[in-house]
């Protein structure tokens, strides 16, 4: 019955709640514009058939995104006002442009896009997609250069107990940011590539629209390779950055306790109660020295000699995170990233294989595959946020010092409930409509038309 502690279950929930909707819509908006735009360049109308339904999905999925979206924002001034204190000379600018340009962008043209078809010209309606996409993009550039300056604030002075942004340059330049942008776009058409995918191959299965689920699927297995290995990468070096930037987030993802060098990587570890304390692990020598320099040597900072870093630095105090909880988020994305790669490759082989009836006969594991994009998305969200603690503000604000004083547990507690099931009837709801209009497939009645071949899209 801790208020803060009651606060943090609460900001996590309705986080991660916001993102499983946010990776599908920075994706799945790309997608649909392709397909809009090969109907603008083509005249097939099969791929305006295409556009809709990929689009009425994605529709479904923004209208959840916005409403868990919303929620966040006020509970920085109910829980967390020390924080917003702190940071309100910092994130008011990132926060205002992406509210006043790119929501505003995505929004009024998406409601273009909805209601412009057949009103106005091809090629003006196909524009409205394209630009939902990059508003929505451009939407988390600018959350992400926020969350960035958390993670490694750059560009500011402290006067007064507040942080104030003396240099606006660096608050966008900082690479922080750009890291994280380069890898929540990535897995956000990762996500949407799956996505397709899955819901392609069950229609695949079911030889429903056959010839027209062939070509989303295509699009998506090549849109999906591409995607996951971009996700790895960025992954890698997000990583060999955090070794710089939070050298103590870095060490407890990989449970490393002394500084070595060379490192050895930690494959799999088990620890106590306290999630604190490693009790067996399998080791490879020398691993985690190449996968941070390349080269077979390099000191890797351990726990215990940053935790006495730290505690000179800012004074007495715990500053190891729950190592258990950051070492298996880390694993279980990079686990279900290499999954993901080795079904890309098989979607990717299908098509080039020309669709060999043996090698059809486990799509339907691939509607299952729609999971794991997200399992991956709130792990690597979860690692992210609770790798830094016991920091809201890296180095400078501690979580304990940022919630609202006088919080009742009460408040927090009946408010955490009332999140919690709101949410969780929302979630029921966005998933029971996606699956609804995903099994519906594409309307026979809609400018049915012949499916064209896959080279169109290559002409």
């Amino acid at each position: 019955m801790d208020p803060l502690i009651l606060s943090q279950w609460q900001f996590a929930i309705t986080t991660v709640y916001h993102f499983f909707f946010v990776p599908l819509t920075l994706g799945l908006g790309w997608y649909v514009a392709i397909l809009e735009t090969i109907y603008v360049r083509t005249g097939d109308e099969t791929y305006k058939r295409m556009a809709k339904f990929w689009g009425k999905l994605f529709l479904i999925n923004f209208a959840m995104g916005v409403v868990t979206g919303i929620v966040q924002e006020f509970q920085f001034g109910m829980n967390w006002s020390e924080y917003s204190r702190f940071v309100g000379d910092i994130f008011g600018a990132p926060l205002a442009i992406e509210a006043l340009m790119a929501f505003f962008l995505e929004s009024t043209f998406l409601g273009i896009w909805i209601f412009g078809w057949d009103r106005i010209s091809k090629k003006l309606h196909a524009a409205t997609i394209w630009l939902v996409a990059i508003g929505s993009n451009l939407s988390a550039l600018w959350i992400l250069i926020a969350n960035g300056w958390m993670q490694h604030p750059v560009g500011f002075v402290l006067d007064n107990g507040r942080a104030e942004m003396v240099d606006f340059g660096a608050l966008i330049l900082n690479p922080r940011a750009w890291f994280f942008f380069w890898h929540t776009i990535s897995s956000g058409f990762a996500t949407a590539a799956f996505f397709v995918l899955g819901i392609s191959a069950y229609h695949l299965a079911r030889k429903q629209n056959v010839e027209i689920f062939k070509i989303s699927f295509r699009l998506a297995a090549i849109i999906g390779i591409i995607a996951v290995v971009m996700v790895g990468l960025s992954g890698h070096a997000q990583g060999i950055q955090l070794r710089e930037v939070q050298p103590m987030a870095a060490a407890a993802s990989e449970a490393l306790w002394e500084t070595s060098d060379p490192a050895p990587f930690s494959v799999v570890a088990i620890f106590d109660s306290t999630g604190k304390h490693e009790v067996w692990s399998l080791q490879v020598p020398k691993a985690l020295s190449l996968l941070y320099y390349l080269k077979l040597e390099g000191e890797v900072q351990g726990l215990n000699d940053l935790q006495a870093e730290y505690t000179a630095m800012y004074g007495p105090g715990d500053y190891v995170p729950l190592v258990a909880l950051t070492y298996w988020m880390f694993r279980i994305m990079v686990g279900v990233g290499l999954l993901m790669i080795a079904l890309a490759a098989y979607a990717l082989y299908l098509p080039l294989r020309k669709w060999p009836e043996k090698w059809m006969r486990p799509l339907k594991l691939l509607v299952w595959a729609i999971a794991l994009p997200y399992i991956a998305n709130s792990s690597g969200w979860i690692l992210t946020e609770t790798a830094r603690q016991p920091w809201i503000v890296h180095g400078l604000l501690e979580t304990e010092n940022a919630v609202s004083p006088n919080l009742s547990a009460g408040m927090v507690l009946f408010s955490l409930i009332g999140f919690a099931l709101i949410y969780a009837i929302l979630m029921v709801a966005d998933v029971y409509l996606l699956v609804k209009f995903a099994k519906a497939g594409i309307s026979a009645t809609d400018n049915d038309s012949a499916a064209p071949s896959f080279d169109r899209i290559q002409d």
